[in-house]
């Protein structure tokens, strides 16, 4: 079954990850506030990560927001009822499970993530992009207010001067001529981070 969501672009929300030792290695079932609600700031600062942890009897838990959608839409197979969760009174969804390269990646490792997904980016859209060593694009997905909590959509199209990219990579902006389409339906997404938490999916 899939589920179509409508323009997402700019949409807010957090996620709580729940850690787990997995077959092989740290594992993260991820909880979304999206569509359920635009996690309230008054309510996503009192998180207590110890807290949701002990609550949940995982090995740990990760806060990860508030973050803004950059494409335009988002299309989920779900082959299982998705659950629901309440976090310090913010209801959430079940997305997806993501394999860590660590318990607390450092930016730009590849992490895997499955989560049934085609993430559109329409045309005339702008998209932001990290480009590796052997020339695979990296589109910005998610940009995050986690360490920087003023960073704002106007700021992204400079952002290259703000980020320690490893040697070989650069970053780039462009406005799409034609649509991009992120498709991990039947693949695990490549997701890997910058030193602003904003997240960023291979193209396959």
């Amino acid at each position: 079954m899939a589920e179509r969501s409508g323009d997402v672009f700019g949409k807010r929300y957090g996620e709580v990850l729940l850690l787990r030792n997995g077959e092989s290695g740290p594992e993260a079932t991820v909880y979304n506030s999206f569509p359920l609600n635009d996690c309230p700031a008054e309510l996503w600062d009192r998180l207590d990560a110890a807290a949701i942890a002990e609550e949940n009897g995982a090995m740990a838990a990760l806060l990860n927001g508030p973050r803004y959608w950059l494409m335009c839409t988002i299309e989920k197979v779900a082959d299982k009822q998705q659950e629901t969760r309440t976090f310090g009174g913010i209801a959430m969804i079940e997305q997806a499970t993501v394999k860590l390269s660590s318990q607390n990646p450092a930016p730009y490792h590849v992490n895997h993530v499955d989560r049934r997904t085609v993430f559109t980016f329409d045309v005339g859209r702008p998209v932001f992009e990290l480009v590796d060593p052997g020339g695979r694009r990296w589109v910005m997905q998610t940009w995050s207010q986690t360490v920087d909590k003023g960073l704002t959509l106007e700021d992204l199209p400079d952002l290259a001067r703000r980020l320690a990219l490893p040697p070989g990579w650069r970053y780039e902006t462009r406005i799409l001529d034609n649509s991009l389409s992120v498709d991990t339906t039947i693949r695990d997404a490549a997701v890997i981070q910058d030193d602003l938490a904003n997240t960023y999916s291979l193209q396959f």
